[in-house]
Formats: C-alpha cells, structure tokens, sequence
C-alpha cells in the first residue's frame, strides 16, 4: 500500500505517522502541508521534524496557506504555539520541495495512476487545488480516506462543523462532488468514541516522545470534554485506511453546508427512508458519487495497535 498523506501536523497528525511507519505493508510516498492546526509553513517544519524522527524517506511539500473563500484561522489553542505541544524541537535539517502539494499531489497521480492511496487528515485545500490541476484526480487515485465532518453527533469547532472541514467549507464540498469512486470519510461519530483515556496515556513510557506531545492535547480535552484523556481523530483515520475492516460504514450522497448561519462547515446528507414511489426526492447532492461515512470503529482493537505503533523504537 502507497500513501500520499495531506496533514497539517498538528499533535494527532504526528500519531497518524507514527501508526503508518509501523505498517509493514505500507510506504508513505510523499507528504503535503496545509494550513489548519497551525500555520502552514509551521505545519511544514512539523511534518520534516517528524519525517526525521521517524525515518520517512518521503519528500515534504509546503501546501496552501489558507482557504479558498474565508479567513484563515488555526488552533494553537489544542496543539499549542508550535503544533506539538511545546516540543517540537530544533530547526528541521531538511527542507520542503520546490513544487506545492496540490502540485505534488497531481503529479504523482498521474505518474502512478490507480497505484496510490491519499490520507487527507487536514483541511482539504490542497486537494481541493489538485483537482483544478488535474480533473482526473479521482480516476488516478485508487483510494481516498478523508478525516473530517460531524454527521450524526455534535460538532466540535462549532455546535455542528467538525474542525478539518469548517476550517475550509468550499474545498470540502469540491472533494465530495468530484466523483471519486472510493472515498472513505472517517468522522467525529467514530473518532470521539475511539477517545483514549488517562490510563492509556499513562501507561506509555516516560521517554516516549508521543507521550510528551499529547501532555497538552490531553490537557485541552479535559477542558473541553470534562474528562482526562484525548481523541486520536488523524490516527484512527489512518487505521481504517490501512484496515478499513476496523470500521462499519453508512453509504450515502455527502455534501458541506456552506451558508447556513449556524451549520457552515457541516457535512449533511439526505438520510430519510424514502419509498420507491414517495413524492419527495432526494435533496442533498443526488449527482453525486455516493462515499462511505465511518459510523462504527473497534476501538479497542485501534487503540491496542497504536499503542503499539508510538512505543517502536
């Protein structure tokens, strides 16, 4: 399995490297950077410091650096000032690539057609570029795994909108209305089920560089969930891409509202049972390819394997 990771690390993005590097069936091609946990050329730095900690042989490519239609905003607040909870380190030694990550992107699905994976675990501008370089995108790309949108639960950016997607609305909404054929959306109706608890966080070792790192996510989760511990939302996306047998899915049309005063950001979908011969048709995006939504995950069996996956050597 070849992947392309889109991320814009970002705490929960670094555990998503973390739990691919330990597949032994899978090989992360390349990476792309976008805005979104913080700013892009940070989120750039994060993900060379990490490749190097990791010992990822994949170029890194800088991504765009804000949405297509709105202001940007980022989220130092859950990730702290640096993006890795106050230990991100030295200066990488390393540099980006000269071409963008929508460039990357389009470029080696086309030099690789139906050969490569995309992970997608940040807002989805730069994918959202590549298809305006490449229209072919979804017939090049044999599969695509998206982590965003809150279907059946709250939100958490807003009372509705999960972050990835209300951090960029109108590149979401291209990503699901551009036809591909096998597009999986990992949500926040299994990632916050899958959340870790204090114990599980505890129970890594005190050297253990993920442990240090998640000190400050799990600090902002127990501010906002009332309850010690974190959401592994980027690495649980990861799991299912790698097993996508971890998870129940939910097939259906998507789409992101994108004017709604309170709903902007969230993905929808048009989930009534509707007799062959009703009256009412469909109302939410019925052209569209249908995707798979995650709505069940094992997440003893996930948790067990990342936990496995940070404390490798």
């Amino acid at each position: 399995m070849r992947i392309i990771v889109d991320a814009d690390p970002g705490i929960d993005d670094a555990l998503a490297l973390y739990y691919l590097r330990a597949q032994p069936d899978i090989e992360i091609v390349a990476i792309g950077t976008v805005h979104g946990n913080v700013p892009v050329e940070q989120a750039t730095k994060n993900a060379l410091r990490l490749v190097e900690r990791l010992n990822i042989e994949a170029p890194v490519a800088m991504g765009a650096a804000k949405p297509l239609a709105q202001p940007l905003m980022t989220a130092e607040d859950v990730h702290g000032q640096d993006g890795l909870g106050g230990y991100a380190g030295d200066e990488p030694a390393t540099t980006h690539t000269q071409e963008s990550a929508a460039e990357q992107l389009a470029n080696l699905a086309r030099a690789h057609p139906d050969e490569l994976d995309l992970l997608a675990i940040g807002p989805l501008t730069n994918v959202a570029l590549a298809l305006q370089i490449e229209p072919r995108l979804p017939d090049l790309l044999r599969r695509v795994v998206v982590m965003g949108g809150a279907l059946n639960v709250p939100g958490n950016i807003t009372s509705h909108a999960e972050a990835n997607f209300w951090h960029d609305p109108e590149a979401a909404d291209l990503v699901l209305a551009a036809g591909f054929e096998d597009l999986t959306i990992v949500g926040l109706d299994v990632t916050m089920a899958s959340h870790a608890p204090q114990e599980w966080l505890e129970a890594l070792p005190l050297d253990c560089y993920p442990r240090r790192i998640l000190g400050f996510y799990a600090d902002f989760y127990g501010s906002f969930l009332g309850k010690k511990g974190f959401v592994p939302h980027d690495p649980l996306a990861a799991a299912i891409l790698a097993q996508p047998h971890l998870a129940s899915y939910h097939e259906d049309r998507f789409a992101i509202e994108l004017t709604g005063r309170y709903t902007r950001g969230k993905i929808v979908a048009d989930q009534r049972f509707l007799a062959p011969d009703s009256p009412f048709g469909r109302d939410v995006a019925p052209e569209r390819t249908k995707a798979r939504y995650a709505v069940t995950a094992d997440h003893a069996t996930f948790l067990d394997q990342l936990r496995h996956a940070v404390t490798q050597p």
